[in-house]
């Protein structure tokens, strides 16, 4: 496995700007707090900027040369929201524009143009998240064969780059690729390995009540590889009928993010969109996962707490060959304010959380 990276998705930035201004704000604060030479960024840029970027060779260097300067290094990208990511209300919009959308395969190119550039010299490969196709509706078989046709004239150019960049398709509920099972199933065959993969989100995983040692199994099994994982956790909780338990979750329900939930009972796995949705649609015969990030080293207090035992179960089933691993927390401005901490110094407490799980790998 490659070097240990935050995602900054966690931070609002639609210029070149403000990406910069991140770096001396959050990341070299973070990397000092850590007393570490080098501090890995899973770097998101919207699409705004990753085109600007893509067409300017010098600005590539310069952000290349500001990264440097600070100790800061990147071999990942998120390419999965396209922008506005902090907009006060972004729930069902993140997931476009879909693979239908030749701007979505635009994008994709520009970052992996930019990643090229960015890339230690030292790296095996760069890697790229991306979206599970779109949203599950409206979905047909012409926005099948779209998104193959898309997804195809990306691989082709990823293949041309001077540098290995690999795309990893990250499933989440409620897409169209809900699953891991989901994606396994329409990537194996369709894809080339050696340039798509899955992206393996661990509070997407939990929430999904999927067994993650069977999860990376199938994966490997089909011939794919877990391009990058997303270490994250997400809200679990055990009796959701308990009115304890519905107010401490309550305050979770806020407007920005979807909230995506589902419930375990009897073997089936009930499903709500969104939290709020959640409180009138589920039963609650059965423990809850809600997606919502939570801070890795910050388990809630009961009656809720979190399903970082997934992660660890993943990291332990995941085959040796490198995969890419970022601390993926991007919620931590809506937290409820009884979770609050001081960013830089809950970052950096995270990645040590996150350090701590994959040296006892």
């Amino acid at each position: 496995m490659t070097p240990l990276s935050y995602c900054t998705n966690v931070h609002p930035a639609e210029d070149l700007a403000g990406v910069l201004g991140q770096l001396g704000s959050y990341a070299l604060p973070v990397r000092e707090r850590l007393g570490a030479d080098r501090l890995g960024l899973g770097l998101w840029l919207a699409a705004d900027v990753a085109s600007a970027l893509a067409a300017d060779p010098g600005e590539r260097k310069r952000l290349r040369a500001e990264l440097d300067a600070r100790g800061l290094e990147v071999v990942t990208l998120n390419a999965f929201p396209y922008g506005g990511f902090h907009d006060p209300v972004v729930k069902q919009k993140v997931y476009r524009p879909r693979w239908t959308d030749r701007a979505r395969a635009e994008y994709t190119l520009n970052c992996a143009t930019v990643l090229s550039g960015l890339l230690p010299d030292d790296a095996a490969f760069g890697s790229i998240s991306t979206l599970p196709l779109g949203w599950r509706e409206p979905w047909t078989p012409e926005d099948d064969a779209a998104a193959q046709r898309l997804l195809d004239e990306v691989t082709a150019a990823l293949r041309a780059q001077d540098r290995t960049i690999r795309l990893a398709v990250e499933p989440e509920p409620g897409c169209v690729l809900d699953t891991v099972h989901d994606a396994v199933s329409w990537l194996a065959g369709r894809v080339d390995p050696a340039h798509v993969g899955l992206c393996l989100d661990t509070c997407h995983l939990a929430v999904s009540f999927a067994d993650p040692a069977g999860a990376v199994a199938e994966i490997t099994a089909a011939g794919l590889d877990v391009v990058k994982v997303q270490m994250s956790a997400a809200l679990h909780v055990p009796n959701p009928r308990d009115p304890a338990a519905r107010e401490a979750l309550a305050a979770f329900d806020e407007p920005r993010y979807l909230h995506q939930t589902r419930e375990s009972s009897g073997g089936d796995v009930r499903k709500a969109d969104d939290l709020g949705e959640a409180f009138a649609d589920l039963p609650g015969e059965g423990p809850w996962r809600v997606h919502f990030h939570v801070p890795l080293h910050a388990t809630p207090a009961a009656p809720l707490s979190s399903t970082t035992e997934v992660l660890s179960q993943a990291l332990a089933a995941l085959p040796p060959k490198p995969a890419h691993l970022e601390v993926e927390t991007y919620t931590w401005t809506v937290l409820p304010e009884a979770h609050r901490q001081d960013l830089i110094g809950g970052i950096a407490a995270e990645l040590s959380f996150a350090a701590g799980l994959v040296a006892s790998k």
